[in-house]
């Protein structure tokens, strides 16, 4: 047992204490200060993984949001660069179509060229030849005999004077 005097002013105050219960009392208060602190430690524990989980959720769904955003550019990009490669292949086959048409429509003139410039050198010779015959004809009594030979490259001419 205990006994404490306090004053306080002229009050005097008398404390009689039981020592052992006193050590009880306060063990006991220990002892329920410490499992509120353990309680609160578990809680706060378990606060912390419920909020770990929260952030880890958050940040998992902001990561998935993200790779859908890139994949879906990733899409059209490839889109666009298929339509731009697309639009160079048909450029490109309209500008051979069109080169190719170009050196066949200048082949086929060269080749009417060369024809006709046969054709005009063969008109030529027989107009000299039907002159001469003409005039020779007029002279003599003799008989023109000949044939023609028309292939893709040469045109050929025989002519004989036959004298009757």
């Amino acid at each position: 047992m205990r006994v404490r005097f306090c004053t306080k002013g002229n009050l005097i105050l008398v404390i009689i204490e039981d020592v052992e219960e006193s050590i009880e009392w306060k063990t006991l208060q220990k002892k329920k200060q410490q499992k509120i602190k353990e309680k609160l430690r578990i809680r706060t524990k378990a606060a912390v993984k419920i909020q770990a989980w929260w952030r880890g959720t958050l940040v998992r769904r902001t990561l998935l949001h993200a790779a859908l955003r890139a994949w879906i550019i990733q899409c059209w990009w490839r889109m666009t660069l298929s339509r731009v490669l697309e639009k160079k292949r048909q450029a490109a086959l309209i500008a051979y179509a069109t080169r190719e048409r170009a050196v066949i429509k200048l082949q086929s003139l060269v080749r009417m060229w060369r024809v006709r410039w046969r054709y005009c050198q063969v008109l030529n010779a027989i107009y000299i030849i039907q002159g001469h015959w003409q005039c020779h004809n007029c002279q003599t009594c003799a008989l023109l005999q000949g044939h023609c030979v028309v292939t893709a490259t040469h045109l050929q001419f025989h002519i004989e004077i036959v004298n009757s």
